[in-house]
């Protein structure tokens, strides 16, 4: 058992022409952030990279339609929220401390080069199913695996939806949101999405490599966690909204808990 190095490269090769021209359009928007909601597209186009080389079955056919569903929706949702906005402030900080006469050919590197490497280990379980899978129906595993995935999806989506009213209510402004699922985690959607890429994994685990594909679900949450999720964002939401440390205290981060 091996895997398709041909496939290996050509997912590798699409992930590097499409972060490449999105880094050209951000040098003449001076604009990094405009990566962000091609995050999802990103990954998928790493996945399916491939899929011209193989045959298309009805077991593939599910896992692919549950991955444009995430991807599509994470991308409708963050390319409307920041539509019209100025670059994201932690592409600001950035820009200001390498010098912004340096900076358009440095977010290259430290940008876009590194996120289409994410996304490429992220996309694993997916090559893995593209490339290997020969099943003509789904199995249980897969079954498993994809509700696993819709409770994760349901989760972030009503999370965002939470969010994303809370802030438009003009009452709120300033206002801390701690109801809804925001009253049993202090960040639901990153739960969600960590939920549904360990959904996605549980698909893929009766295929060849698909067990060895679980660095996928775990950068995911590592990165949700540790980096540039909950980690950088309660950095900067414990300076700035009141009665944010309070919240802290009676809430998990992450793991939602069912409140008597």
């Amino acid at each position: 058992m091996t895997w398709p190095q041909n496939d290996f490269l050509h997912s590798a090769l699409c992930i590097w022409i499409f972060v490449t021209c999105l880094w050209v359009v951000s040098v003449l928007k001076k604009n990094a952030s405009i990566i962000d909601p091609f995050w999802s597209i990103t990954i998928t186009l790493g996945g399916v990279a491939a899929l011209f080389r193989h045959s298309l079955t009805p077991a593939k056919m599910l896992f692919l339609a549950l991955l444009f569903l995430w991807a599509i929706r994470l991308w409708g949702y963050l390319f409307r929220r920041g539509w019209g906005e100025e670059e994201d402030p932690r592409y600001q900080a950035f820009r200001k401390n390498y010098g912004a006469e340096r900076y358009w050919w440095f977010s290259y590197f430290q940008v876009f080069l590194l996120q289409g490497t994410l996304a490429f280990i992220v996309s694993l379980p997916i090559q893995s199913v593209v490339q290997n899978s020969s099943s003509t129906n789904p199995s249980l595993i897969d079954y498993l695996g994809a509700a696993i995935f819709f409770v994760g999806f349901i989760w972030e989506v009503v999370g965002d939806h939470q969010l994303e009213a809370f802030k438009k209510n003009p009452d709120n402004r300033g206002k801390l949101l701690d109801t809804g699922l925001w009253a049993l985690s202090r960040h639901p959607n990153y739960f969600g999405e960590a939920l549904l890429w360990w959904g996605l994994w549980i698909s893929v685990i009766d295929e060849p490599w698909g067990l060895y594909t679980v660095v996928s679900p775990i950068l995911i949450n590592f990165l949700l966690v540790k980096v540039s999720g909950v980690s950088m964002l309660e950095a900067r939401l414990i300076e700035t909204k009141p009665g944010f440390k309070e919240y802290m205290q009676r809430t998990p981060a992450f793991i939602p808990k069912l409140r008597r």
